[in-house]
């Protein structure tokens, strides 16, 4: 394939939806690369995918774009199969809780082969997940999956926050020999960023430093990279000088920008868009415990979503999903903490 490794050309940016750069990676993998091919149940839906697939079937035929039965487990083990004799197949799930059906193929056989034959295998599969929030879609619906499969050795897990990153890891994942786990929100979808035209790629495994600050370290990723940054414009008001770190790749982890931001700033407040007890921000809250505890001026504090499956009512969700109103309030707490971790 060809493509960009570094920094594309600002002169070919212009600004496009989240969606829509999801959309122009699609086309640009499946046209320099004729291994590649999508699978999964209402693929070709444009209402079930939004515009995230427009155009695809189209340009590409049924042949590449195959939209299959509800059968998860036999379409996930389809694509693991194609991807042992060299194809490049993206799979969608476009509710990520039916992934579950999905388990032993993703966790048993995907994640595993190229080590249990020895490095002599690859799987070069994309594994699309997309969570579903709100609008009263209730526990079986809104499930953000990202930590269980972050506990599967074998597996990459790459979760964008924007539109340039969504186009530059989805064209670096197709093109990774093994599997990776490409998840995004459909809170993200409208929101727009400039992105270039030409096809490039953002390196899975590493974190980006979007804004320097000296008060407080913050960690997130995902959607609640845009509660964030409104946290930011406020707390900005207030004096407080926040550092924000996008982690995009939550598997691997890049520990080392959390850590050289803690030299800093000596707090940390994680905000994960997943459950707390054994969640993404309780494996930052580990790895910051091993690498750099003694950093820390004060606790480390997360914000997550309440160990409790997601509501169906409207004004159960306004409290069940945090905000940048918790972020907030959460930063507060932590500037404001006179107790010493030492």
């Amino acid at each position: 394939m060809t493509g960009y490794t570094r920094k594309p050309c600002e002169e070919n940016m212009r600004k496009i939806s989240y969606a829509q750069a999801i959309n122009e990676a699609f086309h640009q993998v499946m046209a320099n690369d004729d291994r590649v091919f999508q699978i999964g149940v209402g693929i070709n839906t444009p209402w079930y995918v939004g515009n995230t697939m427009k155009g695809l079937l189209d340009s590409f035929g049924e042949t590449r774009m195959i939209d299959t039965p509800v059968s998860e487990n036999g379409i996930t083990g389809i694509s693991v199969g194609s991807a042992l004799t060299g194809m490049r197949p993206i799979l969608t799930f476009p509710r990520m809780d039916f992934m579950y059906y999905a388990m032993d193929q993703i966790c048993n056989h995907a994640a595993i082969l190229n080590y249990t034959f020895g490095g002599n295998v690859s799987i070069p599969l994309t594994i699309r997940a997309i969570i579903n929030r709100g609008g009263e879609q209730a526990a079986q619906h809104s499930q953000a999956l990202q930590a269980l499969f972050m506990h599967v050795p074998g597996l990459k897990i790459v979760m964008p926050s924007n539109a340039f990153d969504a186009k530059g890891l989805l064209i670096e994942a197709v093109e990774d020999d093994n599997p990776v786990l490409y998840i995004e929100d459909r809170w993200l979808y409208d929101e727009e960023m400039e992105v270039p035209e030409e096809d490039y790629r953002v390196p899975i495994g590493q974190a980006k430093l979007v804004r320097e600050g000296t008060d407080i370290t913050i960690v997130s990723y995902s959607y609640m990279m845009v509660e964030c940054q409104k946290a930011i414009v406020e707390l900005t008001k207030q004096g407080i000088n926040p550092e924000l770190i996008d982690l995009r790749s939550i598997k691997p982890m890049d520990i080392t920008t959390i850590i050289h931001s803690l030299k800093k700033t000596g707090r940390l407040l994680i905000v994960d868009g997943g459950w707390k007890t054994g969640g993404v921000a309780a494996e930052i809250a580990a790895l910051v415990a091993d690498e750099g505890f003694a950093l820390l001026k004060t606790p480390v504090k997360r914000l997550t979503l309440p160990d409790l499956p997601a509501p169906s009512s409207k004004t159960l969700e306004k409290i069940y999903y945090p905000t940048h109103v918790e972020i907030i309030k959460g930063c507060q707490d932590i500037i404001h903490d006179k107790q010493n971790v030492h």
